[in-house]
Order: structure tokens, then sequence, then C-alpha cells
């Protein structure tokens, strides 16, 4: 099994195990922008959802706007619970999060097919909307059933298949699965 360690990530790397807190607050971030680009008419903002998508894969939450409003101020301020799940799951499901951003901003945009982008976001909508609302991630049950096909190898994820286990051996001890002491 892959063992977590406790050192400074690269700078282009993406948390494992990360806060489900985050990873919700984030979803709903995403929610309410796309609704805001249908409802207000406003299709630059897809260009925004799109570069969130892209700086969270590329580097977690360092270059993302949202996401460091999130975990700087949102999940500090409320007190929120560091809750871990499995990075790689979460950072397919924000790759998928790419491909609908994208295609929305070069729908509308690129060929000025608003109906088409909003269509678009509308199924973002419906999947971040799980993930914020019921904490149910539609992009890491994709990803688990491509790894249980073989066509995303294990070695990627190995610690997902066991991160519960993981998360309560580590809690009993007083550390979280990354290895750091549980806080507050």
């Amino acid at each position: 099994m892959t063992t977590i360690s406790h050192q400074k990530d690269p700078f282009f790397s993406f948390p494992h195990p990360l806060n489900a807190s985050v990873a919700r607050l984030v979803a709903g971030g995403v929610v309410i922008m796309a609704v805001a680009t249908i409802v207000l008419d406003q299709p630059l903002i897809t260009l925004l959802l799109a570069y969130g998508f892209i700086a969270r894969v590329l580097a977690g939450p360092r270059l993302s706007p949202l996401a460091i409003l999130v975990t700087r101020v949102i999940v500090p301020k409320f007190h929120l619970p560091y809750r871990p799940v499995a990075g790689p799951p979460k950072r397919f499901a924000a790759t998928i999060g790419i491909v609908f951003s994208v295609s929305a901003a070069v729908l509308s945009l690129g060929f000025g097919l608003n109906g088409a982008a909003y269509a678009v976001l509308g199924g973002l909508i419906f999947a971040a909307g799980l993930e914020s609302i019921f904490n149910y991630c539609m992009g890491c049950k994709v990803f688990g059933l491509l790894m249980g096909w073989g066509i995303i190898p294990e070695s990627v994820c190995e610690d997902c298949a066991n991160f519960e286990t993981r998360a309560r051996r580590m809690a009993a001890r007083g550390l979280r699965p990354d290895g750091t002491p549980l806080v507050g």
C-alpha cells in the first residue's frame, strides 16, 4: 500500500488526502458561478470556471481563487471539520470539470452558442450540486468504476480502496490520514 508522508508537496501537485469540507464548499462555489453565468447571461464567467478547474487540477488549491477563499477564509472562519477523502478521485472529478467548463466557454465565446453552453453548464451544476449538497461525487464514482475495470491502474490510488479504514486507523492514533496530528 502507498504510504502518505508528511513532506512539503511540490507546487504542481494535488493534495492527498484532502478535506471533504473544502471540496464540498468549492463545489458550491462552482454551482453559484455556473448558475450566475446562466441567470445573468454572462458567458465570460465560463472562463473563470475553466481557469479554476485547471488551476485546481494542476496545483490543488494554490492557484484557484475559489479554493484559496474556501481553504484560508471560509473553513477556518466557520471551524468546519477536517474530513479526509482520497485525492486522486477528486482530481479526476476536477478534470471532468475542466471538460465541462472549457466546452461551455468554447461553445459560448467561440461559437456564440449560449444555449448549448448553458446546457453543458447544467450538467456541471447537477454534478457539483450533488457534491456540494449531498456529498456525492459523480466523478469519484466514475473513477472507482474505471479502476474496477482496470482502465485506471490501481497503482494510481492504492490508498483509495482502503482510505476509510486508513482514516479510522490513523484517527485512533491521534493523526490525520496524512500523518499530521489531529487539531481541535
